[in-house]
């Protein structure tokens, strides 16, 4: 994936200036084209890929049928006995295709790792002998395997080094859990310097963070809107964000995949015709994307969102989850990439389980959102405080990539890379 960002052509035809502006550039709201180059799939690769789903398919229902009939005599494809006494975990072309299909290659998911997730884990070994529907264990390992499935993006996860240092001495002193929530006794300090340091790394005002990266969408969205608001959605968001949108109540609209014409066309629809049947304005309209789309690798086109939702008056919630610390010319994400002021972004939400190498998420914002969000999100008030040796390694790794750790390996402004 390459994507980059390139003044205009000076071969365009100036009579044609101003419509691809307005195509492009949303009314000329941002000056700068913004290109994207993605490697494509080979054709072959493609065809021969449906192709074998295809054949394993054809052959599947040849099969069942020939079961039918009594005349396969190989039941490995079946439900196993003890399972026909519960109701089916799966129905119609599912409950076909996980007997068929997947079950031919399960052995190839799911496999425990017994490692850190770097660039070669530990694999624990294990053997079906029912067609892959239970798995035995062996005892040995399976070493130096290569990972290519991790979000370890920057090698913090490992069980060597600062990190793993500095998270060692705070569980000796801080212990492995909080067992309380921050407004009751689980408020430490480490939470407070974390905090303030995230605020500082993204430059905003104020942040707060979270046990779980999952919650921190799913949960706080529904604290900032709900009945009467709009959210639009872009089509490949994340899941927590999806249901951080259902759960929320509000009217969810759906726009095309990093399509600013898409998405605009809904704004002025949302502004002009107001809510159904009532016609009332909304009271709020709240604009998802992600940083980076983690299946698809694409960028949002971030600048000219921001100009949208200015034009608008709506406000932007960023999903950094993939961008955070890997994008940026120092690590503060899509932001920073684009060279772009943090303030014009309302909510900058991202993840601590990726490039930071530990668990939990974060929101950041002006200090009016995130003292309301201390007060009605559900993951700040319910759910139990972060563990001390998480905070450390956040804070740990955090302060390598703003090069503050006192060494050269992160990110720096005084790092040349």
């Amino acid at each position: 994936m390459q994507c980059v960002v390139r003044p205009a052509s000076i071969f365009i035809d100036s009579s044609a200036i101003a419509e691809i502006n307005h195509i492009v550039h949303n009314g000329g709201l941002y000056k700068r084209p913004f290109n994207e180059a993605f490697e494509e799939t080979p054709m072959l690769v493609a065809v021969l890929t449906y192709v074998g789903y295809g054949v394993l398919t054809l052959f599947g229902y040849l099969r069942d049928f020939m079961r039918q009939w009594k005349i396969e005599k190989c039941q490995n494809a079946t439900e196993r006995e003890e399972q026909k006494d519960f109701v089916p975990l799966y129905q119609d072309f599912e409950n076909f295709y996980n007997r068929n299909l997947y079950m031919r290659i399960r052995d190839s998911w799911n496999r425990p790792i017994c490692s850190v997730p770097g660039a070669k884990v530990d694999m624990m070994e294990r053997v079906s002998h029912d067609y892959n529907w239970t798995f035995t264990y062996t005892g040995r390992v399976i070493k130096d395997i290569i990972n290519m499935g991790s979000y370890n993006y920057l090698g913090f996860a490992q069980n060597a080094g600062a990190c793993q240092e500095a998270a060692a001495k705070v569980l000796s002193q801080y212990g492995a859990g909080v067992c309380s929530t921050r407004q009751e006794m689980g408020n430490l300090d480490k939470h407070e310097e974390l905090e303030k340091l995230v605020a500082r790394f993204l430059g905003v005002e104020s942040a707060m963070a979270y046990g779980m990266g999952f919650a921190t969408n799913s949960m706080n969205i529904p604290a900032l809107v709900g009945k009467g608001c709009l959210i639009l959605s872009d089509e490949l968001n994340h899941a927590s964000l999806v249901l951080g949108a259902r759960l929320s109540g509000a009217t969810i609209r759906i726009f095309k995949h990093n399509n600013m014409q898409s998405l605009e066309k809904l704004l002025k629809d949302a502004i002009v015709h107001g809510q159904p049947r009532t016609r009332r304005p909304w009271k709020k309209i709240l604009i998802l994307v992600e940083g980076i789309y983690s299946m698809e690798g694409s960028i949002v086109r971030l600048p000219e969102v921001i100009a949208l939702k200015k034009k608008y008056k709506s406000y932007l919630y960023l999903d950094e989850a993939h961008s955070i610390g890997a994008l940026g010319p120092s690590g503060r994400g899509v932001v920073e990439y684009f060279g772009l002021n943090p303030e014009d972004v309302d909510v900058m939400m991202g993840t601590f389980t990726k490039s930071f190498g530990a668990a939990g998420g974060y929101i950041g914002g002006k200090k009016e959102l995130i003292d309301y969000l201390r007060t009605y999100s559900h993951s700040a008030v319910y759910a139990t405080s972060m563990s001390p040796p998480v905070v450390e390694q956040i804070i740990t790794s955090v302060k390598c990539i703003m090069g503050e750790d006192g060494t050269a390996i992160g990110f720096g402004d005084n790092i040349t890379l």
